[in-house]
């Protein structure tokens, strides 16, 4: 049985900002989670058309965009009973993304389980508040019956203490460039003059983030499939706080200086991941 989660993410952003706010976490993100022999390897990153051979061929028509393919290596960031029983060389996941922004589709593989693992997240990201949309990813009867609506809110969502840095606290950390927070704990009311915009008269957009999550170990199933989606909330969650705290950095950014970014953190987590200790989430 798959599980289906859709999780919805509020920000005080434009669409068109969150595309480089994105992209620009993402490479620091990805420095945090690498050293000592785990983290994140960049094999691809290419533009792709849409229909046509290659990257692009199951895309719908019009949906271009910048493929990446990743290399995920883990070890001690799977569960440790799930180390004890998958061969060494076994804890790497292939995470291929097609970003036809505001649409981007991620698949997350693992060549050892094969079928008996796989992880397709769809994203939308559309303007306005967070239950302005409630079916927009379009699924049929089946799959709206089976999903679960999570809401992550980057300012009241509980953050446990080990995790907890008061420089990524939505509460305490505003942009000077952008003139937006500290965020209060109402930050997602409306405005009552403009409903697309907060009450500090931010824009406002969400993230509606679909996943199919699907684990097939016997006697294992539930208990891992729970743990993923569990380590998905804190994810969502940190990275969302990190990119809010971040707007100072990405604020005014081009794509071609994210492009550059990107070249230059492919090789900085090529030399990260062979020296120091292992960082970041660990289960």
């Amino acid at each position: 049985m798959v599980v289906i989660k859709e999780y919805r993410i509020p920000l005080p952003i434009s669409v068109e900002e969150y595309q480089i706010a994105q992209l620009y976490a993402v490479a620091e993100a990805s420095k945090n989670e690498t050293g000592g022999g785990e983290g994140i390897e960049v094999l691809v990153n290419e533009p792709y058309t849409a229909g046509e051979g290659g990257h692009g061929k199951n895309m719908p028509p019009g949906m271009d965009g910048q493929y990446t393919h990743k290399l995920i290596h883990l070890h001690s960031k799977v569960p440790s009973f799930v180390r004890m029983l998958a061969p060494s060389g076994s804890l790497e996941v292939h995470e291929k993304a097609w970003n036809a922004y505001p649409f981007c589709r991620t698949e997350y593989s693992n060549t050892y389980m094969k079928e008996h693992f796989s992880v397709i997240i769809d994203t939308w990201h559309k303007p306005g508040h967070k239950d302005e949309f409630h079916n927009v990813h379009n699924l049929g009867n089946p799959e709206l019956q089976k999903r679960e609506i999570v809401n992550i809110d980057i300012v009241n969502d509980k953050v446990d203490p080990h995790e907890y840095k008061a420089d990524e606290d939505p509460s305490k950390v505003g942009s000077e460039k952008a003139k937006r927070g500290p965020l209060k704990k109402d930050w997602q009311q409306k405005n009552e003059e403009d409903p697309s915009k907060s009450k500090e008269g931010y824009p406002m957009m969400t993230c509606y983030k679909l996943y199919r999550v699907e684990f097939k170990w016997w006697g294992l199933q539930t208990k891992v499939e729970s743990i993923i989606m569990k380590a998905v909330h804190r994810l969502l969650r940190n990275f969302h706080r990190q990119m809010f705290c971040w707007m100072d950095r990405w604020f005014g950014m081009t794509m071609d200086d994210i492009r550059r970014i990107e070249d230059k953190t492919k090789k900085e987590l090529d030399e990260m991941r062979h020296k120091g200790e292992v960082k970041g989430m660990q289960m």
